[in-house]
């Protein structure tokens, strides 16, 4: 084969990878075929939207590894189609009032080309509002979050991430939420109490994982970024007391009731070995809910009711067992009126961390980010970036060519790259990728032996 042979090849079959879609391109996906060794992430009976009739088929879904198959019966082995899930989008869709009762997202597969305008899309329903949540929680984490997106995310990630912002102690969420709350929800009866606008919610939610950062004018309903608030800090996927130090702070809780000096003592030793990030983030909640209960004659939120809504969002037990739950609610009630009460001691302004700006990218003296305890005597290993790196290993079978001595490789990267191989064996190619771009490409090598 000639060398314009090859190339006419390579831009051919290129040309048709930018038109497939998420599922077809699974298909070609070296594990499209369920590997029975890989654990299932989640699974479960799911309606699946018909792309022509648009009427329902009840399916069995799958979620392993990077992607998501679907039986007709739970007992079949041979999947009847999949979704792969590295950059696609999952979404909520809203529901008219007359159509109560079903609970809809939405996976948009990724595009692999730029300027394609429409793409196919898998409209699921689950059979509760509980179990949406699930599922788009559990495809969220699997399809990778978009650059800048915030919940569901590790807090450290979040704060790293946000310093290209300027210094902040906390995610940009949790301040522009804690700011308007203080400006509009002093005064408002019930705060954190009563529920916001759901739609309003999921909205809010939505643009800050698309990377955006909305801003509240005077009309938002206070109640509304109350609840955003909350949904931020019951979505991270652990949270802000770590569960290693879960039975720590309910010991804490226990001690208020027998020896209230020895419970702060117990407690100050627990905020000194949470992890950095946990510690600003918990000490500025303590802060700003003192300020809230300062007007309690009027908003009806006292410290202890405060603990009783907010503390559950912060402590809560990896077990997700309604009895280890109910044994643990008195104490974190307890321990969290502590730490709004007597804030000022258990978290004492000259404990803050004062952030440093920005290194800038390409500075060779760039410190990592530390993520070490309060003490800041331990450090970790340092956490790149979600958007300044990415480095694969990517291995690719080799397909003798028919009509000559030659090996083709294919593959395709969620990224342009300059790709470097080096043999491993005669059959198998080792790749090393580094983006160059944020356009996806198709490749395929082709090897005169």
């Amino acid at each position: 084969m000639s060398l314009s042979q090859s190339a006419c090849l390579f831009l051919s079959i290129a040309r048709s990878r930018s038109v497939m879609t998420g599922e077809q391109m699974a298909a070609f996906h070296p594990s499209s075929t369920p590997n029975p060794l890989e654990r299932p992430i989640k699974m479960g009976w799911l309606k699946k939207q018909r792309s022509i009739v648009k009427n329902w088929q009840q399916r069995y879904f799958v979620l392993r590894a990077q992607q998501l198959y679907y039986y007709k019966d739970e007992e079949d082995t041979k999947p009847q189609g999949c979704v792969y899930l590295p950059g696609s989008t999952i979404k909520e869709i809203a529901i008219n009032p007359e159509e109560a009762g079903k609970f809809v997202f939405e996976i948009i597969p990724a595009s692999w080309d730029q300027n394609r305008i429409g793409q196919d899309s898998y409209v699921l329903m689950a059979s509760s509002q509980a179990e949406m949540e699930e599922w788009v929680k559990f495809l969220r984490r699997v399809a990778g979050a978009p650059s800048g997106a915030v919940f569901g995310q590790r807090l450290d990630e979040t704060v790293a991430y946000e310093q290209k912002f300027g210094p902040h102690l906390v995610p940009i969420l949790v301040e522009k939420c804690a700011d308007f709350i203080l400006e509009h929800g002093r005064n408002e009866e019930g705060i954190f109490r009563l529920p916001g606008q759901d739609n309003l919610v999921k909205q809010l939610r939505d643009a800050f994982d698309a990377g955006e950062r909305p801003s509240f004018d005077r009309d938002t309903d206070v109640h509304t970024v109350a609840s955003l608030l909350k949904l931020y800090l019951r979505d991270l996927p652990e949270p802000v007391v770590p569960w290693s130090q879960y039975e720590g702070f309910l010991l804490c809780g226990q001690l208020t009731n027998a020896d209230e000096a020895k419970a702060q003592q117990e407690l100050m030793k627990q905020l000194s070995i949470l992890p950095r990030d946990n510690y600003s983030l918990l000490s500025y909640i303590c802060r700003f809910l003192h300020e809230i209960q300062l007007n309690c004659a009027v908003n009806k939120m006292s410290v202890d009711n405060l603990a009783t809504v907010i503390g559950v969002n912060l402590i809560r037990s990896k077990v997700e067992d309604p009895a280890v739950i109910m044994r643990g609610t008195p104490q974190i009630q307890r321990v969290m009126t502590m730490m709004i009460r007597d804030h000022a001691v258990l978290f004492p302004k000259s404990k803050d961390v004062p952030l440093s700006p920005p290194a800038q990218k390409n500075d060779p003296k760039k410190a990592p980010v530390a993520r070490s305890s309060v003490g800041w005597d331990a450090t970790e290993d340092p956490r790149i970036s979600r958007t300044d790196s990415f480095s694969s290993m990517v291995r690719f079978q080799a397909t003798p060519c028919k009509a000559c001595s030659g090996v083709a490789i294919w593959g395709v990267l969620d990224d342009a790259v300059a790709v470097g191989t080096t043999d491993t064996d005669s059959s198998e190619h080792t790749l090393k990728a580094w983006p160059l771009s944020k356009s996806s490409f198709f490749f395929l090598f082709f090897f005169l032996c």
